[in-house]
């Protein structure tokens, strides 16, 4: 699927459509299968382990679909020990980009380090592939408020999928307690929105948990979604 057509882009707006109406939980089992069913196993999910929703929901329908985990060498090693012990306790098909610049280049909160260790391995990641299927949501950030549950990612020319674009914070920690998944150790100390370790601080209760990004400045966004 190179472009999208007429054609394509009425199905694309029709399935969107149809998903909206639907639960949050049903909305994200449906677009994962629709896209499975769109694309076989084209596909590569891109987690950054934050929560194992996802992961769940995909593993559930196709078991042993890649699941691609963005090492930007930044990351806080109980990020990295959450991710190792969840992939081998379940048996994920699990790909681990790294950077292909060194630890002292484009260091972490410097400019142009998302895209290095981020945006770029993703690229090579996904490179091909007929679709992405991510874990954005719509309440992360005022970016995403309008992300569609099944869109187009026009710059990178495939489906873009976002299962869980409808679902709320509540959503994800509900699921989790309802299926026995683990949380990220960190969300115990107050680490609501989990990215590299320089660049993310605890939150106080009830404040935005996007607010523990890149403390200091205005910057709301790696670059992958937008």
């Amino acid at each position: 699927m190179a472009q999208l057509n007429e054609v394509d882009q009425a199905e694309l707006s029709a399935v969107s459509s149809k998903l909206e109406q639907l639960s949050p939980l049903e909305a994200a089992e449906g677009a994962i299968c629709w896209t499975l069913e769109r694309c076989g196993e084209d596909v590569v999910v891109a987690s950054s382990f934050q929560d194992v929703v996802l992961v769940d929901l995909v593993e559930k329908a196709h078991p042993g679909l890649e699941i691609v985990f963005l090492d930007t060498e930044y990351h806080f090693p109980e990020t990295l020990a959450f991710v190792d012990h969840f992939a081998k306790q379940k048996g994920i098909n699990l790909t681990i980009t790294h950077p292909e610049v060194p630890k002292d280049e484009f260091v972490c909160g410097s400019s142009n380090c998302c895209q290095k260790r981020k945006v770029e391995p993703l690229a090579r990641a996904i490179a091909g592939r007929k679709a992405w299927i991510t874990g954005l949501k719509r309440v992360d950030t005022p970016e995403r408020v309008g992300a569609p549950v099944v869109g187009w990612d026009p710059g990178r020319q495939m489906l873009k999928v976002n299962p869980l674009a409808t679902w709320s914070d509540q959503d994800i920690f509900d699921y989790l307690g309802e299926h026995s998944l683990p949380m990220h150790p960190l969300q115990h100390v107050g680490y609501l929105s989990i990215g590299c370790a320089p660049t993310t601080k605890p939150v106080p209760e009830g404040h935005d948990p996007r607010e523990g990004r890149w403390p200091g400045s205005d910057k709301t966004e790696c670059g992958l979604h937008i």
